[in-house]
């Protein structure tokens, strides 16, 4: 039986961690529940950076039961999408990572606005929904002055073809929207702080939390701010100009610390954290 719990998670072949190897051994067994088990019960202290599968902040049995699912193919193992219920007036569902990442703390891919792919140049240039200027859009454009053309379309949030979590995760999963992120930003408590290594803000409610690394910002060829900074997308379009999408973001350098929410160019390689769209 437990032979054939074992499983091969071709993650491990792509250099990247495998969600719910809680003992880095490369693979989803029954030696990593015996891991958590083991801690959880102080039988053995040891402490894997890999503990907290679910992301939530804590290990406890709620971790077993991720990896169970996986080892029982209910949930496939390396591709798994959990998510916590803050108990948000809305019901909102929050995804405990990022698009493209395996762990919470991972950074994930980088896309810009309406693009489901991360890639080396983000940039009006090679932006997909222009024609190589903010003044050329060929979607999701509600003013004329910004349409190629003149053209205009009336589309203020993005299509599932087009949403970055839909296209990379499925049906299932999508983007938030402005509200569901201004929810996120006002409902919870969001302390800066440091997990297995890595900056970011833990986002807690109703003593449950998902932490959202800061992951700095992909801008024409360049990188900012890891570590200090992190921008997420919303679905949501701009309201004052069209070549601008909304999205949440957070800092904390030279002894400062802020979270709030704006506006910027489509064309800006930001992170995706998505909500679930049903359970």
């Amino acid at each position: 039986m437990i032979a054939m719990l074992t499983m091969s998670m071709t993650a491990m072949a792509q250099g990247r961690a495998v969600y719910g190897d809680v003992d880095g051994d490369g693979d989803v067994t029954i030696s990593d529940v015996t891991a958590l088990y083991n801690y959880i019960l102080n039988d053995d202290m040891t402490f894997f950076s890999t503990s907290d599968v679910d992301g939530d902040g804590s290990v406890t049995s709620a971790d077993v039961t991720v990896v169970y699912n996986i080892l029982l193919g209910i949930i496939p193992g390396g591709e798994t999408h959990e998510y916590v219920d803050l108990g948000l007036p809305s019901g909102t569902l929050w995804a405990t990572m990022n698009i493209g990442a395996n762990t919470p703390e991972e950074f994930g891919d980088f896309f810009a606005w309406g693009e489901t792919t991360p890639k080396e140049l983000y940039d009006w240039s090679n932006y997909q929904w222009c024609n190589g200027t903010l003044r050329t859009l060929t979607k999701y454009c509600t003013q004329s002055n910004y349409g190629y053309n003149g053209f205009t379309d009336g589309k203020t949030e993005l299509e599932p073809e087009d949403d970055a979590a839909t296209a990379n995760w499925g049906s299932q999963w999508c983007m938030p929207s402005k509200e569901q992120q201004d929810e996120l930003r006002n409902q919870c408590t969001w302390t800066w702080t440091t997990s297995n290594g890595v900056n970011g803000y833990r986002v807690s409610r109703n003593g449950k939390s998902i932490f959202l690394p800061a992951a700095g910002y992909h801008f024409t060829n360049n990188y900012y701010r890891p570590g200090e900074m992190g921008y997420y997308w919303s679905r949501t379009l701009g309201s004052s100009r069209s070549y601008y999408a909304n999205y949440i973001y957070f800092y904390s350098m030279n002894g400062s610390e802020g979270i709030d929410a704006y506006y910027g160019d489509r064309d800006s390689g930001f992170s995706v954290r998505a909500v679930r769209v049903s359970q």
